[in-house]
């Protein structure tokens, strides 16, 4: 049987979403999560199914990737197919060739775990390692603390505040009321919560959505931020805090968050809410 390329419609971005959350275990390398097509889908359910590929053989999807952006490819596989020679040398190919639909020729940068086989085939290719990047993991099998600060979990009526949040603290956001909609209508919306925190007069200071996999896989911190007028005050801990407790509430074995190295800020902060640095990945570049 040979390796199949597809690009799913979106009546089947269900299908991936499932073998995502199938392919979620501990002990596993960080890699594409369903809340990370579940983030994505604040561009709405065309577009999201526009920018999903997945490899397949024999009616079997093995591999998943999402464009996330231009020239950026981030990919996850079957737990038994990291290593799959057929796979990867198929793979390769297609994000080489731009006529077959994946990459455009020029810059781009693949994600995939740093144990898959596609990694050393893209380095025989010409592709090098990229600026690294800092997994991290906190362990939810025991109760997490109180975060010490108001938390409302954010439903449609109070969509303002948390798009608000977002925008003060990504100044190049452009998440929207509409596009929270359009995000929560999505299948992975489902097992996941936006979370606000608030300080002692009411103004909401920090904000995350979480993402839950399943009861007894890891969830997903994507993303987190804090209102430019209110760091340094410990929010950022604060609203970590109350991610991992929400993803235990939703059966989340452990909460995973990935950030780049160079941010010692946002490193330092996970670390702070009980995560625990894991070693760095790199994802693979290719000059224009």
């Amino acid at each position: 049987m040979t390796i199949v390329l597809g690009e799913p419609e979106v009546d089947g971005l269900g299908e991936v979403v499932d073998v995502l959350r199938e392919w979620q275990h501990d002990g596993a390398p960080i890699q594409l999560h369903p809340g990370d097509l579940g983030w994505f889908w604040r561009f709405g359910a065309e577009a999201t199914a526009a920018a999903v590929r997945t490899w397949s053989r024999g009616g079997r999807i093995l591999a998943v990737g999402l464009l996330d952006g231009p020239g950026l490819l981030r990919l996850a596989f079957a737990p038994d197919a990291q290593r799959d020679e057929e796979l990867a040398r198929r793979l390769v190919e297609d994000v080489t060739e731009p006529e077959r639909g994946v990459l455009s020729a020029g810059k781009a940068d693949i994600e995939a775990p740093m144990r898959a086989l596609v990694q050393d085939l893209l380095s025989e290719a010409g592709w090098n390692a990229d600026e690294p990047w800092t997994p991290l993991r906190r362990d939810l099998t025991e109760p997490v603390e109180d975060p010490g600060v108001r938390i409302e979990v954010v439903g449609p009526e109070r969509v303002h505040v948390r798009t608000a949040v977002q925008r003060a603290s990504f100044g190049v956001s452009t998440f929207t009321d509409d596009r929270w909609h359009a995000m929560a209508a999505g299948p992975p919306y489902a097992d996941a919560r936006c979370l606000v925190a608030h300080d002692d007069r009411g103004d909401a200071v920090a904000a995350v959505t979480v993402w839950s996999a399943g009861p007894g896989k890891p969830g997903l911190l994507e993303p987190m931020g804090v209102h430019r007028e209110h760091r340094g005050r410990g929010y950022g801990t604060a609203i970590t805090v109350a991610a991992t407790a929400a993803l235990r509430e939703l059966g989340s074995s452990s909460a995973v968050v990935c950030t780049p190295s160079s941010n010692v800020g946002a490193v330092a902060t996970y670390v702070s809410g009980g995560f625990q640095r894991l070693p760095e990945v790199r994802d693979k570049h290719r000059d224009a």
